[in-house]
């Protein structure tokens, strides 16, 4: 599930840019009274609209921030909408989109790498050999923390740590 709410929102536009399906036009379809049943999936022209597509990759979307820009920013991710865009990364493995779209979020850092939350520390003062600023980062979402888990990894912290601290997934 990528977003569910009543307006088709950039991540549809994502979804459709990913599968090649047209939500927008099934979306207005839909509202004009048609039902899936009777529309022809547009991509296939064979399968009907509710034909759930076979995807053999994985796409992810990552917001890009921008918010050392603004002083008084607070820089804790929440519900409100901070970011200013996003990146879209398509590949065959969950490792691989993460590290295209770290990329393209940040041209100066290679992907999912400690050394771009060094810098990060380094904008703030603070000691990059220590996990308190770390452990600090992963308790709440901010603009870095996938960083921080790389940093985190890099000092030592297993998957179980950062999970306590983050509830992501193991």
């Amino acid at each position: 599930i990528i977003e569910v709410n009543a307006r088709l929102s950039r991540s549809s536009a994502l979804a459709s840019k990913a599968t090649g399906y047209p939500l927008a036009y099934v979306a207005a379809k839909l509202a004009l009274g048609s039902d899936l049943v009777s529309l022809r999936n547009s991509v296939t022209r064979v399968t009907t609209a509710c034909f759930e597509p076979a995807l053999d990759y994985v796409v992810a979307k990552v917001p890009r921030w921008d918010l050392r820009k603004f002083a008084t920013v607070d820089q804790t991710i929440g519900s409100c909408m901070k970011s200013v865009g996003e990146v879209m990364a398509i590949g065959r493995t969950f490792e691989e989109v993460i590290q295209k779209a770290l990329r393209m979020v940040d041209e100066s850092c290679a992907g999912f790498e400690a050394e771009r939350f060094d810098d990060e520390l380094l904008h703030r003062h603070e000691d990059a050999n220590s996990l308190e600023p770390i452990k600090a980062e992963l308790a709440n979402p901010s603009p870095t923390r996938i960083w921080a888990i790389a940093k985190g990894f890099r000092l030592g912290m297993s998957v179980e740590d950062v999970y306590e601290l983050t509830a992501i997934d193991r």
